[in-house]
């Protein structure tokens, strides 16, 4: 028992950091990514008997802190939080303003603008939760489709009408705060 505690007391210190930069990605809220972390360590505690030393303690304690994100999110996106499409949409259903359809021409690679990532990020905290974890799963985690619908509990028809919503509103948001701003 005591090699177990000293075992894992030594983990805690050697890879909070990597854990907690790891959830403070997938989740961007620093509270949350802490009691993630922590649950991680916990289920290391509890489960420390399953670890066999096949992959490092880092491998493992990563694929522990992978599974209690897609629990974070699978609860955090079955709470009923209202969507509203009301910036892109009057209450026939139509487009209020046909501007949101037109191509970018940008010259510059963004990928590599430091600014433009901060305005990205803003952004995507911006979007409703129902559809940030889908976008992140499926374009920051780079999830496949079935993956996302069966960790979200959502259809691949939903799913698709989302990513499609959440791009419109990411346009909209990066228009505002973004290109507006780079002229």
């Amino acid at each position: 028992m005591n090699e177990k505690i000293e075992t894992i007391n030594r983990w805690i210190d050697q890879y909070s950091v990597p854990l907690l930069k790891r959830a403070m990605y997938l989740v961007s809220d620093k509270e949350d990514a802490e009691d993630l972390v922590q649950d991680v360590f916990i289920n290391a505690f509890e489960s420390y008997t399953n670890f066999k030393g096949n992959s490092s303690p880092l491998t493992w304690l990563m694929r522990i802190l992978k599974n209690k994100v897609a629990d974070f999110y699978r609860k955090k996106y079955r709470h009923n939080d209202q969507i509203s499409l009301d910036y892109f949409f009057d209450e026939s259903g139509s487009w209020k303003s046909d501007d949101i359809l037109y191509e970018w021409n940008e010259e510059q690679n963004l990928l590599d603008d430091k600014e433009f990532h901060i305005a990205l990020e803003e952004c995507l905290e911006g979007l409703p939760l129902k559809w940030k974890i889908p976008v992140k799963l499926y374009y920051l985690e780079e999830k496949k489709a079935a993956i996302v619908c069966q960790e979200t509990g959502i259809t691949t028809t939903n799913l698709w009408k989302i990513l499609q919503r959440s791009r419109l509103q990411l346009r909209a948001c990066l228009e505002n705060n973004w290109f507006n701003t780079q002229n």
